[in-house]
């Protein structure tokens, strides 16, 4: 008996998972990984002492990430150190005008009651509904494959989506309880991370503020890259192989079955191949024309998440006036919103995010410094140079001196931008996107590109342009998805 052999491409959350879980079943898993180092965009990398995560920087929904290591008779805490913050992050509406978010919830009610007589209590009914949501909704729907209608057709389930609010905005459902600006502003930031406006995104999604507000904002000491090394750890442990600098150049596919996955030095034999690289990348780079599962109109008519302008950033002073997580919502959302969804273009005055891990982790930085990772949600597609990437560093950097009353720029010592060609040859993301696919509710469920290809019968696919949606842990809950699709319908062992 010979173990059927898997082959993962991409070594990102979703690649990691489906590859651990794989190869817990049985089969004979390796991933190929373009880059020298793994976590797609979740890599890391130091310079001058200070050590940046390059992509995600958030840790929500914590169970979901001790739900996976459980799976291994394992716990996050053999892999790596929870902290978590309080506050969980600030928010800077402009000068003098700081709203820190604090982790207790009682705390939260207080302030929403100061700001919005009331709110408090409405905030306690708000969280209640949220949390049936993320009940049902991170617990059972999203660990649906997404391949047929029976998945959802049992009364409860019906019973369950109509009680989550799909059909309503997230839009008109904050504003049922909620009508202070600020408020508004807080409770629909958790929606950024979806890729979409709260106008077009489902109230389904209120879950995320259940996932802020009562589960936290977490962070692992020594950086996201922890959560990597933590997984890359595990599958080794399953016995996963990981080679690198492996870019995956074709899957060679014989009448209707991918045979192997071919790379600039090598060939690799394959029973089945599971794509955490980008979806549109594997369709059109990978596949012949005739094994492809959907056209270049379906591509291009997909509403994407935003895009990224991040900068990577030395500062050789301590900095006040910071925390951990840092929201500038100094300026108005909705023109930012319409250039990123509704008429693409570089923004003229753009919200930015500022996460200085230095203030909760020393290991990041060299003594008396900071790291800084600031980031501006962008447009995808957009023509990306170094001269707009500077134009908008002095922007950010202008506000930021500005609303945290210090000179900042004279003190960085390490620089470094990342935007859409970063994305698109790192990762050949589709359009230079960061996010993948906005999580609108017409890109819901059985409305994503499937997790199974429909022309190639032994190929899956897995990550953020696939079910469940964006994210780190929908990416995570991705693979495990794909994973056990594939024992459904794939024997283990095969005869030699």
């Amino acid at each position: 008996m010979i173990r059927k052999k898997v082959i993962v491409i991409g070594s990102g959350f979703s690649g990691l998972s489906a590859a651990s879980s794989l190869a817990a079943e049985g089969f004979d898993v390796t991933v190929l990984e373009k880059n020298s180092t793994p976590g797609g965009r979740a890599r890391s990398f130091a310079a001058q002492g200070y050590t940046f995560d390059m992509g995600p920087s958030w840790y929500w929904m914590p169970d979901v990430f001790e739900a996976y290591f459980r799976n291994f008779g394992k716990s996050t805490a053999d892999y790596y150190q929870l902290k978590r913050l309080d506050p969980s992050y600030t928010v800077i509406f402009g000068e003098d005008d700081f709203m820190q978010v604090p982790a207790a919830t009682d705390k939260l009610r207080a302030m929403f009651e100061e700001l919005e007589p009331g709110s408090g209590l409405l905030l306690d009914e708000f969280l209640r509904q949220a949390a049936y949501k993320y009940k049902v909704g991170i617990n059972e729907l999203v660990y649906k494959p997404g391949r047929s209608v029976g998945e959802f057709m049992s009364l409860k389930l019906l019973y369950d989506v109509v009680r989550m609010d799909v059909f309503q905005s997230f839009h008109k459902h904050i504003r049922r309880f909620f009508r202070h600006p600020k408020i508004i502003k807080l409770m629909e930031f958790p929606i950024l991370f979806l890729g979409a406006l709260p106008e077009n995104t489902p109230a389904l999604y209120s879950l995320m503020n259940y996932a802020d507000i009562s589960l936290g904002t977490w962070y692992p000491m020594g950086g996201m890259y922890k959560i990597v090394e933590g997984m890359v750890q595990l599958a080794e442990d399953q016995g996963v192989r990981f080679l690198y600098n492996q870019e995956v150049r074709e899957i060679r596919v014989i009448a209707g079955v991918a045979t192997g996955v071919e790379t600039a030095t090598d060939y690799y034999e394959a029973d089945l191949v599971v794509a955490s690289a980008d979806y549109h990348h594997v369709e059109k780079q990978l596949l012949p024309d005739m094994y492809r599962s959907y056209s270049d109109k379906y591509w291009n008519d997909r509403v994407m998440a935003p895009s990224s302008l991040i900068f990577y950033l030395g500062v050789s002073k301590r900095l006040h006036n910071l925390n951990h997580h840092n929201l500038f919502f100094d300026e108005d959302f909705g023109p930012h919103a319409h250039e990123i969804y509704t008429d693409p273009k570089w923004p003229a005055k753009p919200l930015f995010y500022v996460s200085a891990p230095s203030v909760t982790d020393a290991s990041v930085a060299p003594e008396g410094c900071e790291n800084l990772f600031v980031l501006i949600p962008v447009a995808p597609g957009l023509a990306d140079t170094e001269e707009i990437r500077e134009k908008y560093y002095h922007l950010v950097m202008d506000r930021l001196e500005q609303l945290t009353k210090q000179e900042t720029r004279s003190s960085v010592v390490y620089k470094r931008s990342y935007a859409h060609q970063d994305f698109e040859s790192d990762y050949h993301a589709f359009k230079g996107n960061a996010y993948g696919l906005a999580n609108t509710l017409m890109q819901t469920a059985l409305l994503k590109p499937g997790l199974k290809s429909k022309k190639v019968h032994n190929l899956y696919y897995t990550g953020q342009l696939t079910v469940p949606g964006p994210g780190v842990p929908p990416s995570l809950i991705s693979g495990q998805v794909v994973a056990k699709e594939i024992v459904k319908e794939h024997q283990v062992a095969v005869i030699a």
